[in-house]
């Protein structure tokens, strides 16, 4: 069972202007209809959970004077980071291509002529990582295979369904505990639920990559990644009559 840290936020809204001795339902003299005075709550649940996975793109970018060059080299490189990874635990089926591009490529010299052509490839693994305790090491030998760019990592929950159940129902036991305060406050009682709009965020987090112009492994002696925590939010507004 993870650990989970609770927390819950509460906004209130009165629809309507509350007589504590008027029935729940008036009729409205220029309309003609009948109008059911309400109570509008908003109640946010808070779950904060540690990550356990995160997703990376890997990169390798070759050059060659001649395209079927870069794209033979692209590719010994890119198989040899995707071996690696095998061996390191990721499964094959985390491992899926995101990005391939070929780029023409030319420099000039200093009056603007072009002294050398050639073919840039650029091809992207998009990776699942699903055992976070060394992936500071796993990072640092994809590095040292042949992967010269390795973008922002993402850190998620793999099962996001008890969390999110928490925070919606944390969200609810408060956005009816205000309106309950409201309501007495008021001198009213509390009716039926009229309508309940559900919004869930569970974002994953971000951290920040090691640079698309690229990594170098003898810099560092591990990579440092941290997981952290990441905050499962439910809102959820709630709309009471008065009865």
């Amino acid at each position: 069972m993870k650990r989970m840290m609770i927390f819950a936020l509460m906004s209130i809204t009165l629809f309507t202007v509350v007589s504590a001795c008027a029935p729940a339902s008036t009729l409205s003299a220029d309309a003609g209809e009948t109008i059911t005075r309400q109570i509008g709550v908003t109640g946010s649940g808070q779950v904060v959970v540690t990550p356990d996975m995160a997703t990376i793109n890997i990169g390798v970018r070759s050059q060659a004077v001649s395209l079927a060059e870069a794209i033979r080299q692209n590719n010994a490189q890119a198989q040899a980071i995707k071996e690696v990874l095998v061996v390191e635990g990721v499964d094959e089926k985390d491992i899926q291509t995101s990005n391939f591009n070929v780029y023409p490529q030319s420099d000039y010299d200093t009056d603007g002529n072009i002294v050398r052509t050639y073919f840039e490839v650029d091809n992207s693994l998009y990776v699942t990582v699903r055992d976070l305790h060394n992936l500071g090491d796993l990072l640092d030998t994809v590095a040292m295979s042949g992967a010269n760019t390795i973008y922002g990592i993402n850190f998620d929950l793999q099962d996001k369904t008890d969390a999110l159940k928490q925070a919606r129902e944390l969200a609810v036991e408060y956005a009816r505990v205000q309106a309950e305060e409201v309501a007495a406050a008021a001198g009213v009682e509390l009716g039926e639920v009229i309508s309940i709009r559900v919004q869930s965020s569970d974002a994953p987090v971000w951290v920040e990559g090691m640079g698309g112009g690229g990594y170098d492994p003898k810099a560092y002696s591990s990579v440092p990644v941290s997981a952290g925590r990441m905050t499962i939010t439910t809102n959820v507004d709630i709309v009471f009559a008065i009865k």
